[in-house]
This record gives C-alpha cells, sequence and structure tokens, in this order.
C-alpha cells in the first residue's frame, strides 16, 4: 500500500489542522492506521491510531482531547483533524499502515510498520 500524506502547513498557537493520508494499492481497509510526528533532532512518535474498521482508536496523552483520527474505507482515505495545537506539536506528520496481528489493536512502535508516506510538516508559531 503507498501512503500520501497532506494538509500540513503553517498555523498559529491554538488553530486547527486537518491531515489526510490517502491510500492506494493494496485493500487499504485491511491496515490499521498510525500517525506518528517526528520534531528535528528528535524521535519519531506514536500522535494516534485506528483499527482496519475504525471501531478503536487510540492517542498519546499530550493529544487526547485535542487530536480525532478518523477514516473512511470507501475513499481508502485516514486523517488526523488537530484542534487547539501547541508551538510544541511543530514537527513533520507521517502516517503508517500496518496490518495488526491483533486486529482490535495498533502498534504505537514505529519499527512495527512497513508502509509509510512521505510525510507533511507542520509548523505551529506562538
Amino acid at each position: 500500500v503507498q501512503l500520501v500524506e497532506s494538509g500540513g502547513g503553517l498555523v498559529q498557537a491554538g488553530g486547527s489542522l486537518r491531515l489526510s493520508c490517502a491510500a492506494s494499492g493494496r485493500a487499504f481497509s485491511s491496515y490499521s492506521i498510525a500517525w506518528f510526528r517526528q520534531a528535528p533532532g528528535k524521535e519519531r512518535d506514536f500522535v494516534a491510531g485506528i483499527t482496519w474498521d475504525g471501531g478503536s482508536t487510540y492517542y498519546a496523552d499530550s493529544v487526547k482531547g485535542r487530536f480525532t483520527v478518523s477514516r473512511d474505507n470507501a475513499k481508502n482515505t485516514a486523517y488526523l483533524q488537530m484542534n487547539n495545537l501547541h508551538p510544541g506539536g511543530t514537527a513533520v506528520y507521517y502516517c503508517a499502515a500496518d496490518l495488526p496481528v491483533i486486529p482490535t489493536e495498533v502498534c504505537h512502535t514505529p519499527s512495527e510498520y512497513d508502509y509509510w508516506g512521505r510525510g507533511t510538516p507542520v509548523t505551529v508559531s506562538s
């Protein structure tokens, strides 16, 4: 599966952005999808994830209540709605796809994912 992120940009603190992850190739609906972010000089961190059917979602503590992950399998697209952005949210945001061993779970470890997009940069100004 090939993934392409879009929707990043420059936003003021407190603002919102909606990222999209468009997939092509093999059956998108079979994969769990996760969003990661990587700030300059830092590791790639889990942000949010959603199971293949959208039945379960998972969030990093730092974004709970502000970010929402969703997907539309008919459109082969996943989304990350980011509200009340903080300057600490400045990073390149990546989506990743995984065929999970346990379908009701989403892995939080980047090394578990075989498929990645190229990322979309998000800059949050204070």
